[in-house]
């Protein structure tokens, strides 16, 4: 009963949708523009850097709640499973960030909302994530090599600290907490699927912290539709 409230409570959070609701209140549906995806990059490309940037931090703070408000339920019911609870929390997060009931289930890919899970689930996995994404980011400006680069570091990491006991918890709780790691690190990376075949292609855009992105080409994204011209924010 409790990974279903914890995973209730993560989806909850995750429904809050804040690059649809920013395009909303310009005028648009993010998802009907660029890439299609209702996330950061996107957001960041159509509507503006510092417009991808609340997107990203709101979408990490929402992630960040849904693990705080599990903490505080469970951390003094349930410490030896604590953990397991708080991936069980963010897991709906990025479930919700990624397939909101309201929004037919098209959301995001969920990577902001992972950042929050690592963020907020040990301090252990900060470094390592920080270090995975900025370094492939900054080297190559491919935000979805950053991207799948954290989410297989994260995984291997997470196990690595389980086997030397930082999580506390029993061997069964603990591969219970491998297995959905692994599930997620399998929908990131089902959900990158195209960006994976664009980066072997050479084919996959760029993404700066500048005007660059603004290139003004009016690509189409998966369902035909023009992209607009980029607002600024």
């Amino acid at each position: 009963m409790e990974r279903i409230i914890c995973l209730a409570i993560g989806y909850m959070f995750g429904l809050f949708q804040t690059a649809y609701i920013y395009g909303k209140l310009h005028g648009i549906d993010i998802r009907d523009y660029g890439s299609g995806n209702a996330g950061t990059t996107n957001t960041m490309r159509v509507l503006g850097t510092k417009a991808g940037l609340l997107v990203l931090l709101c979408d990490i703070v929402k992630c960040i709640l849904a693990v705080v408000v599990t903490d505080l339920i469970f951390g003094e019911s349930h410490p030896d499973m604590l953990y397991l609870l708080k991936i069980y929390a963010a897991t709906g997060a990025i479930l919700g960030h990624n397939f909101p009931f309201y929004l037919h289930f098209k959301g995001g890919k969920g990577i902001a909302a992972t950042a929050g899970m690592i963020l907020s689930f040990h301090p252990y996995l900060i470094p390592m994530g920080v270090i995975l994404f900025f370094g492939a980011f900054f080297t190559t400006h491919y935000v979805s090599l950053g991207s799948l680069l954290v989410y297989a570091g994260f995984f291997i990491e997470l196990i690595v600290l389980g086997q030397m006991d930082i999580f506390g918890m029993p061997q069964n709780l603990l591969v219970e907490m491998y297995i959905i790691a692994g599930l997620l690190t399998i929908m990131a990376y089902y959900k990158h699927k195209d960006n994976i075949k664009r980066l072997l292609s050479g084919t996959e855009r760029k993404t700066y912290l500048t005007h660059k992105n603004k290139d003004g080409q009016g690509t189409q994204n998966e369902a035909g539709k023009a992209d607009q011209p980029e607002h600024k924010s």
